[in-house]
């Protein structure tokens, strides 16, 4: 072996194209697509890709992650409009790539992008309209609960003082 083999060896290394696969314990990086964004310009929520997983970081944490961004534009879409009802000033923006894909599904629907993510955004306040009711049935059905709770208490006072009354008096035969 000659002395400038290892020389030769390095310099040819240095010269190949890195490895396009990724070493053990190393994590692909994760490409933000969608941002939700207050007014102060911190970064509320994010929609990104790893992979193939789209990724829903909320608040710094990782919420979830699915094959179809969509779900998850309509939560921050939804989290959008209740915030700017609450008064809160802050914007959605999206990638150009998750732009094509949200025009490609609104074209299949006949919608544009806004019209399509309104309409997964209204899913949400359906459900809000939903949980909403829910919580009311449940209160009135606590309020008849404690109601009856009360008559039962009420009732069961008055039967101890009958009851002696009705231990002194022996049956006729």
């Amino acid at each position: 072996m000659s002395k400038l083999s290892k020389a030769k060896r390095d310099k040819r290394k240095k010269q190949q194209a890195k490895r396009p696969f990724l070493r053990l314990g190393d994590q692909q990086q994760v490409q933000n697509h969608a941002v939700l964004t207050n007014e102060e310009g911190q970064v509320v929520a994010a929609i990104g890709l790893q992979g193939r997983q789209w990724l829903l970081s909320i608040g710094g944490q990782t919420m979830g992650n699915a094959d179809d961004p969509m779900p998850m534009l309509a939560m921050l879409k939804h989290l959008a409009n209740v915030q700017g009802k609450e008064g809160r000033i802050v914007e959605l923006q999206y990638s150009e790539g998750l732009g094509a894909m949200i025009n490609a599904v609104a074209a299949e629907k006949n919608l544009d992008a806004d019209a399509y993510l309104d309409e997964l955004a209204a899913e949400f306040d359906t459900i809000d309209a939903e949980d909403a009711a829910g919580e009311a049935l449940e209160a009135a059905d606590v309020a008849a609960d404690a109601d009856v709770a009360d008559a039962d208490a009420e009732a069961a006072v008055e039967t101890p003082a009958e009851a002696p009354a009705a231990a002194d008096e022996k049956p006729q035969a």
